[in-house]
């Protein structure tokens, strides 16, 4: 019988798993309408059903929150990286179908929709519950004890006996660390949607138990999630009046930009369509001086063209990591919607987020004392770590016989899942 269930709650995806006494791990397999997976798309999905009463709403998670929103356009609300409003103080709820809902609920009615998946594969007699926690929280200014207090609350909600959190990096270090033959000093770089983050561990074996000495974290919020913004921002957003101008009391102002940044970023997105923002916005049209794109900006939100625009974002940026030029597709722009790219391009428009993402493994070095030599190990994780300019942050400093793949989808979860089994499970937490 599992005692623990592992959770990584992540930006994009989130994954459960649970770890046998003899070590060996697997993931919670969820069945919707959508089919059955492993792993679940971090996105709900709002509708209005009469059936179930007046105020009641039909949710669905992950995939299936995908196939309710597309098959009802216009009439479900759809959330996506959900995660990264967990350590805003700005962030204090949005309102679907008239109901408000602060971040601990929507985290709840996520995980209460993969409990239904999961149906008999849910671990209700589980004494543990352990949730992987970046080492940095996405955002500007992020508040990570407000983070912990609603993670805290979401998951209280449960009944777990015990709620432990563990460094996400440390995680996918213990699922890496299970292969290890011999003593080794391993640099883990993880690599989500909101956030990159490191973790420096010295791993030892004694009788065939793993012993590990924590060294270092650093990290920094930001990761594929602002690569994506990159994209959107030079390929979508002057076709939709980034840069144009608006008469006000004779005077020509800028569109303002944060707009732009709104619609650039998933989870801004999600709330976009119901925020003063996109009021003001639509009161702009009469006074732009392109209003043609400002009427084109506000009709890609009305009809909820958020989700159609992640999938051109992410199939071109993964084409891009196996090809020096890829095409972006995104039709409700019409003909300024199929554009080539060329990946020196996309390295150009992240320049300055690869700067930021090497200045946190500088720090997780510096601060340890750490040479890049006296590392055995660097186990990257996380779809990130495909782009080829991030790769090179690493085949720059480390052999490659060094660096190690696997398990993007799956290490931290199932890491968490064996930390969870520990009887020194107060070492590993954050």
């Amino acid at each position: 019988m599992a005692h623990a269930l592992g959770l990584d709650f992540g930006t994009t995806n989130t994954v459960m798993a649970l770890a046998d006494a003899d070590g060996t791990t697997q993931s919670v397999s969820f069945t919707s309408s959508a089919g059955e997976t492993d792993s679940m798309r971090t996105a709900l999905s709002f509708m209005k059903d009469a059936q179930l009463g007046a105020r009641a709403l039909k949710v669905e998670a992950g995939q299936a929150a995908i196939r309710q929103f597309i098959d009802n356009p216009g009439e479900c609300r759809f959330l996506q990286s959900i995660k990264t409003f967990a350590a805003s103080a700005l962030f204090q709820g949005t309102i679907v179908h008239a109901r408000r809902f602060q971040f601990e609920d929507l985290m709840e009615v996520f995980l209460r929709r993969l409990e239904n998946y999961a149906g008999d594969g849910w671990p209700s007699d589980a004494k543990r519950i352990v949730t992987g926690r970046p080492v940095h929280f996405a955002g500007s200014n992020p508040d990570p004890q407000l983070a912990m207090t609603r993670y805290n609350e979401a998951l209280s909600r449960f009944g777990f006996p015990e709620v432990h959190y563990v460094y996400e990096p440390v995680a996918a270090a213990f699922y890496f660390a299970r292969n290890l033959k011999k003593d080794a000093t391993v640099l883990v770089a993880d690599f989500g949607g909101g956030t990159t983050d490191y973790s420096l561990i010295r791993f030892e074996t004694n009788a065939g138990r793993v012993s590990a000495t924590p060294v270092g974290h650093s990290g920094v919020g930001l990761a594929g999630d602002q690569f994506d913004a990159r994209i959107i921002e030079h390929l979508v957003a002057p076709e939709i009046g980034k840069g144009s101008q608006f008469k006000s009391f004779g005077k020509l102002l800028d569109v303002p930009s944060n707009y732009y940044l709104s619609f650039s970023r998933w989870n801004q997105l999600s709330v976009f369509k119901t925020s003063r923002e996109f009021a003001d916005l639509q009161s702009l049209v009469r006074q732009a001086t392109e209003p043609d794109k400002l009427e084109l900006f506000i009709e890609l939100i009305e009809h909820d063209e958020g989700y159609p625009l992640y999938q051109a974002v992410s199939a071109t940026k993964m084409a891009l990591s196996s090809a020096e030029e890829a095409e972006f597709h995104f039709a409700p722009l019409g003909a300024a919607g199929r554009k080539s790219v060329k990946r020196s391009d996309f390295e150009t428009w992240i320049a300055d987020d690869l700067v930021r993402i090497e200045g946190a493994l500088d720090d997780v070095l510096a601060s340890t004392g750490t040479a890049p030599e006296s590392i055995d190990k660097v186990f990257l994780t996380g779809g990130t770590s495909f782009v080829p300019a991030v790769r090179r942050i690493f085949t720059n400093r480390f052999d490659t016989d060094r660096i190690e793949t696997g398990g993007e989808m799956v290490s931290i979860a199932h890491g968490l899942s064996l930390i969870g089994e520990r009887d020194d499970i107060e070492q590993w937490t954050a």
